[in-house]
């Protein structure tokens, strides 16, 4: 186990919530919108998005450290850059900007984004890829509300 590049891989997707989180104030701005149903409460987005960024971290790590092509971990870890980019956007976007429709075209992207990372790390390590599910259901569950909010707001 490589703790520095654990460390490395773990806190780059906290940081990239982080920043955005404190850019973008989600609590306030929903707080002041008519939410779909089945919306949860707001406790949950922290402590969804923080497990869910942890296990990205712990994700990449794995394909890091993995004993593959270097061209296709190359690969998988640009695509995992590219999906942590649109994550960082989508609540500056959503929250900041209040442009619920565009928010909506850019958790698309990062639902596909998602989805490619989740195969080209399962494609080198099962287990990451695995990891990955909880993010793709938990984007897919916010296309829902990203939606809702579109529709209702």
């Amino acid at each position: 186990m490589n703790w520095k590049k654990l460390a490395a891989s773990l806190a780059l997707p906290l940081a990239v919530g982080a920043v955005a989180a404190l850019l973008s104030s989600p609590m306030a701005g929903f707080a002041a919108m008519n939410p779909p149903p089945l919306t949860p409460p707001p406790w949950v987005f922290p402590v969804v998005w923080t497990t869910l960024y942890l296990l990205m971290g712990y994700c990449a790590y794995r394909i890091q450290t993995a004993s593959a092509d270097p061209a296709q971990i190359r690969q998988a870890l640009n695509s995992y850059l590219l999906q942590l980019g649109i994550n960082f956007l989508w609540p500056l976007v959503f929250f900041r900007l209040q442009w619920y429709l565009g928010a909506l075209v850019l958790l698309a992207a990062l639902w596909y984004c998602v989805f490619l990372t989740l195969r080209r790390f399962s494609a080198i390590d099962e287990t990451a890829g695995n990891l990955l599910l909880p993010y793709i259901l938990w984007v897919t569950f916010a296309l829902y509300l990203n939606f809702g909010v579109y529709l209702l707001n």
